[in-house]
């Protein structure tokens, strides 16, 4: 099932009912995600299901397609670096919760019951920034130049005392 992204939801509900999202939400609505990106131009694409597993672990499985645009720390220049999220959110009430999680699952903190669905796509997208975005492909161009001045010799600071010195 398909429906339009709410604010906030009740999770008990959503993992009893398995319930599903799909669509789009624009980068400009991320309010975090701002200050590391070099415009908020685009979306990201989501798929957000509600679930339980095999063990009876209630999930959110949450798969993202955005391309992110960043400055490059080398060149300056501003890309779309490519993201791609596939993540299974164990929801848990309380920290203690965490232990009990599966393999493969990362702990969602929901100690109300309810969460927002946009706000975890959020988060997600922010643990998905490079460190240092650097764009794909370009090469370092780096020059050392201090063959070139090696070869040249200072003169020494000495010289001046020698003169001195002569000159008495």
């Amino acid at each position: 099932m398909s429906a339009a992204l709410p604010d906030r939801v009740d999770v008990a509900r959503q993992v009893q009912a398995r319930r599903t999202y799909e669509g789009t939400l624009p980068l400009a609505a991320m309010q975090r995600l701002h200050g590391s990106l070099a415009t908020t131009e685009g979306e990201a694409r989501y798929h957000v299901e509600f679930g339980r597993d095999e063990l009876g672990v209630a999930y959110l499985g949450l798969r993202v397609e955005a391309g992110l645009p960043l400055v490059c720390q080398r060149t300056l220049d501003v890309f779309v670096q490519p993201v791609s999220i596939d993540q299974r959110l164990g929801l848990i009430a309380d920290e203690s919760g965490e232990a009990a999680l599966p393999p493969g699952y990362e702990p969602l903190l929901v100690p109300d019951g309810q969460v927002g669905i946009a706000d975890v796509i959020e988060d997600e997208l922010i643990l998905a920034l490079p460190v240092v975005p650097l764009k794909p492909g370009e090469p370092l161009e780096w020059k050392d130049h201090s063959d070139e001045e090696s070869e040249e010799k200072p003169a020494s600071p000495f010289a001046a005392l020698a003169g001195l010195r002569k000159n008495t």
